[in-house]
């Protein structure tokens, strides 16, 4: 990678979240009985027999409560998969961008310091997706005005994970 870290939700916000989630509903967790759910927490796929949840988390939101930014109608809130307890984050020996399958569609969507949509792109990821995703997110912060950026699943929306500026 280009130095640039995919990060995982906080575990501030990841203890609210399996209180109550962005949208004010209570978290209920389930078993997993598949494979693959995207965890937010961790950034991996969740694995059968995992308790999981499947809850609303809005990133620019949390985000900017830490700043001076004022999302306004550009808040949003859409699911996440987390663990449904604490877990260890992401393995510190993971290198590269989580849930990077070549062909899968991303949008790398772009905000200013007033967490304002300042630009984004399609990203089909290539036979190697971390060239991919270095070249996507070296363009969005080729703009001095970019101060984060959002990487959602097309097919569905979700939010998988946040870039900060370095």
């Amino acid at each position: 990678m280009t130095g640039y870290e995919p990060r995982p939700i906080s575990p501030a916000a990841l203890a609210e979240l399996r209180a109550t989630d962005d949208a004010g509903r209570p978290c209920t967790s389930h078993t997993e009985t598949g494979a693959g759910a995207p965890l937010r927490c961790c950034l991996r796929g969740s694995e059968p027999g995992e308790r999981i949840a499947l809850v609303s988390y809005a990133p620019l939101r949390r985000w900017a409560a830490g700043t001076e930014a004022a999302p306004g109608a550009y808040d949003e809130q859409g699911p996440v998969f987390i663990h449904a307890e604490e877990c260890a984050g992401p393995d510190p020996e993971r290198a590269g961008y989580p849930f990077a399958r070549p062909g899968a569609l991303r949008a790398v969507r772009r905000y200013d310091a007033q967490g304002h949509i300042a630009g984004g792109r399609l990203l089909e990821l290539p036979a190697e997706p971390e060239k991919g995703f270095d070249a996507a997110i070296d363009e969005a912060f080729a703009d001095p005005e970019v101060a984060l950026v959002h990487v959602r699943a097309v097919e569905y929306g979700c939010f998988h994970f946040e870039v900060r500026r370095n």
